[in-house]
């Protein structure tokens, strides 16, 4: 099997070098290397693609910079959208297997049920409608693809929401942290490794293409996650200069930002668990597996 990854350097991409490698020769497409394809130029990555004749694509690339977007609406658009339109019509013609994620900023986050698959979007930011409209043309396209929508994605390797508060920590005897928004923090390992067993499994189900939620199980709040770092650091690293003393609750609006939030980010993922037979880890493990790699 050959594969093609694209954004090998992200968190998730990064991951799935490693995921990737047990099903066959994987080829990351970057801006610079061997194999050469700019994210921002379409044309060019179609060339690359069509090029290698993969067996699957697994497109790890987003314009990910949620308030940025806000200002950029057409360079996002075509990071999220154009370009990935372009790599289901190149799927299609070669009878490849198109991988792609997506994000939980294509709903509106009211409520607090956990949305299905099936559930109305809605987008609140730029983000959120261009990762929509990619979502829409693969599936118009006619390709053989995979949608994974995830949500807090973090990983070992670069910056991620546990660091800055563990840094804030050592700086400052208090901090606030959003009390109002609800989700799940997801380990880009987890991700990588679910799409690994995915792209076999579909390799015998095709039945069982299409679009999924992918999140840890559980929920928690960004202050509760906070709260939960900073108590497992004290724990695993008691000599770890932690000042903080007080973490205190506050909602959206005392942070306000370019990009609408949703407030609710619950997926179920009880879709993805059932059609692939996997049981997704509750999300405090996974951090607690990162925090124990970092500190």
């Amino acid at each position: 099997m050959r594969i093609v990854l694209l954004g090998p350097t992200g968190q998730v991409g990064w991951e799935l070098q490693r995921s990737l490698a047990v099903l066959g020769e994987v080829i990351a497409l970057g801006r610079q290397g061997p194999h050469a394809g700019d994210f921002a130029d379409p044309d060019s990555v179609a060339r690359s693609v069509r090029a290698l004749r993969p067996d699957v694509i697994v497109n790890a690339a987003a314009h990910t910079a949620v308030d940025k977007a806000e200002a950029e609406p057409e360079r996002a658009r075509l990071l999220n959208a154009t370009t990935p339109a372009l790599l289901a019509r190149e799927a299609r013609a070669l009878s490849a297997l198109l991988v792609h994620y997506s994000t939980d900023y294509v709903f509106d986050g009211s409520g607090s049920a956990a949305r299905s698959e099936d559930a109305a979007t809605a987008p609140l930011s730029v983000y959120g409608r261009t990762k929509l409209e990619g979502e829409q043309a693969i599936a118009a396209s006619g390709c053989r693809h995979l949608i994974f929508r995830t949500s807090w994605v973090y990983a070992a390797r670069g910056g991620n929401f546990a660091k800055t508060m563990l840094r804030l920590a050592q700086e400052r005897e208090r901090l606030t942290v959003i009390d109002d928004q609800w989700g799940a923090p997801t380990g880009a390992d987890l991700i990588a490794d679910v799409t690994a067993h995915a792209i076999r499994h579909a390799g015998h189900s095709p039945q069982d293409l299409g679009l999924y939620h992918l999140v840890a199980s559980g929920e928690t709040c960004w202050h509760a996650y906070a709260q939960f770092v900073i108590e497992t650091a004290r724990a695993l690293r008691s000599e770890l200069p932690l000042r903080v003393s007080e973490i205190a609750p506050v909602p959206t609006t005392a942070f306000p930002t370019p990009a609408r939030r949703p407030l609710n980010s619950r997926l179920d993922t009880s879709r993805l668990q059932s059609r692939f037979g996997l049981r997704l880890p509750h999300w405090q493990q996974g951090v607690v597996r990162m925090l124990q790699e970092t500190l």
